[in-house]
């Protein structure tokens, strides 16, 4: 009996020691890149992450951060070795407690696990790191970490991961975070998600933490370090609401906080037109040093020159609509970034319509008569408008027009349904423009392929305003101004500053 079982094990580990052969012999390393076709770099391949827990010191006076960021993950194939997208100098890298090789090369971290990586094996990924950011550039020359006068901001779109935590750097990898930076005591470092409070170290230093716990992507992760008013309150629904605003914003701080204090007031009204709000907590951050606004989930930022004319709920809403359009439900390729813009842009003729200054057919109409027919602007295709226009004006303005082209098709009551139903059935993933059709056409019942097409998809100036009346008079050359396109155009205005 012994003798067989001896037998038995010998003939079981030949059979394990084979099939591990023929999977080391099958495994390659993962892809560098994501496949978007826009930016084929961003992101990476083999495997998939579910958390990242990033903990970070940073010292405003010499731009000097360090820490450790841990990945949990899962393969998705066997690995000989694969990437993260990161730009700072690599101290160490650990695979599953192992220590592992790791080649740095612009922007790709490149990593050599002992022994390789079967598919479906979990991944704990562990990489320490000190660096000064902003003088760190990526392979194009650009700088996306900010050095202020009182921290740093870390906000970008399409990225911003790279200069401060590594990462599978495209929004079809999303998963949960805990953010923890100290900083100098009396300095505030504001993330997404739950505030869980400070901790008070022993080395003049205080540690913020936050958390996110629903999907979230890389380039909607940010940081802001700095002398900020930080405001806590409770929204009407329960969750908790984080303001921050710069003790540097002079004539715009009182008209910034006259906005952004609405957050909850405008999170409510979108609720009721796209469904519930998908994330845990509100807020947002306004600070003199971005120059454009971004919709980093739970606590969009805003650049203090969007209030620079009074009050202006009108970026406001376009940043809290994209927490349905575009964080919830992301692009799946850079492409499709017209299911951003467009929506969020529309969203601004939805609160118009509800603070009574200016229907969205007002205001669609304005911005149609704006643009002549001669004008570049038409030749820039919301649908696909290549990698050097993912941030155009006509992604925006035409991509706004696109949706009230489809509201006046379908209708007020299957448009509000087409786009509950999008954002709930899409919820904490990504989709295609083609998606977004096919679920139009099926919850309406029509035939849609000509309107996206004439849109979306057809360069020079559409023969008609969307919805315009047939008896609309012709003797004006624009339509009249809405009220409220004064504070759209500067939003836009601003907003364009992040081409």
């Amino acid at each position: 009996m012994a003798i067989r079982s001896k037998a038995t094990a010998a003939v079981a580990s030949a059979a394990a020691m084979t099939l591990f052969a023929g999977t080391a012999l099958a495994a390659s390393p993962g892809a560098p890149g994501a496949g978007d076709p826009y930016f084929p770099f961003y992101g990476n391949g083999g495997y998939d992450v579910s958390h990242y827990d990033i903990r970070l010191n940073y010292t405003p006076s010499g731009d000097q951060l360090s820490g450790t960021t841990t990945i949990l993950a899962k393969a998705t194939q066997d690995l000989t070795q694969f990437n993260l997208d990161f730009l700072l100098k690599v101290k160490s890298v650990r695979v599953n407690n192992a220590p592992a090789s790791f080649v740095s090369d612009g922007g790709e971290l490149t990593l050599t696990p002992r022994g390789g990586v079967r598919k479906g094996q979990d991944l704990t990924i562990v990489v320490t790191y000190a660096d000064s950011p902003s003088t760190v550039k990526d392979r194009n020359g650009f700088t996306a970490w900010t050095k202020t006068a009182d921290g740093a901001l870390a906000i970008g779109e399409p990225e911003i991961a790279s200069w401060w935590f590594p990462s599978n750097d495209h929004p079809t990898d999303k998963a949960t975070f805990d953010v923890n930076v100290a900083v100098p005591n009396g300095v505030e470092a504001i993330s997404n998600g739950t505030f869980l409070g400070t901790t008070r170290q022993i080395n003049g230093y205080t540690r913020w933490n936050w958390r996110s716990a629903k999907p979230q992507a890389t380039y909607l992760t940010f940081l802001t370090i700095g002398q900020f008013e930080v405001r806590q309150s409770t929204a009407p629904n329960g969750q908790p609401v984080v303001n921050a605003y710069s003790d540097r914003l002079g004539a715009n701080a009182d008209s910034a906080r006259a906005s952004v204090e609405r957050t909850p007031e405008v999170t409510e009204f979108l609720a009721d037109n796209l469904g519930p709000y998908p994330f845990e907590a509100q807020g947002g951050v306004v600070t003199p040093d971005l120059g454009y606004a971004l919709e980093n989930q739970t606590r969009s930022t805003y650049d203090g020159g969007f209030f620079r004319r009074g009050a202006n709920t009108y970026v406001v809403a376009h940043e809290i609509a994209h927490q349905w359009f575009g964080d919830s439900v992301s692009v799946h390729h850079w492409r499709d970034i017209w299911l951003n813009e467009g929506f969020a842009s529309y969203a601004e003729f939805l609160w118009s319509e509800h603070v009574g200054e200016g229907t969205a057919q007002e205001n669609a109409d304005f911005v149609y008569d704006s643009y002549p027919a001669d004008s570049e602007f038409w030749n820039v295709l919301p649908g696909d408008p290549g990698a050097s226009n993912v941030f155009h004006g006509a992604v925006y303005d035409r991509g706004a027009l696109a949706v009230h082209a489809l509201r006046v098709a379908v209708g007020d009551e299957k448009f509000f349904e087409v786009l509950r139903t999008w954002v709930a059935e899409k919820k904490y993933s990504d989709a295609t423009i083609e998606e977004f059709t096919a679920l139009a056409e099926r919850i309406s019942g029509q035939q849609l392929d000509q309107l996206f097409q004439t849109w979306l998809f057809t360069k020079g100036k559409p023969a008609e305003a969307p919805g315009r009346a047939a008896d609309a008079s012709r003797s004006l050359s624009v339509a009249a101004e809405p009220k409220s396109r004064a504070k759209i155009q500067l939003t836009h205005e601003l907003l364009a500053a992040h081409r």
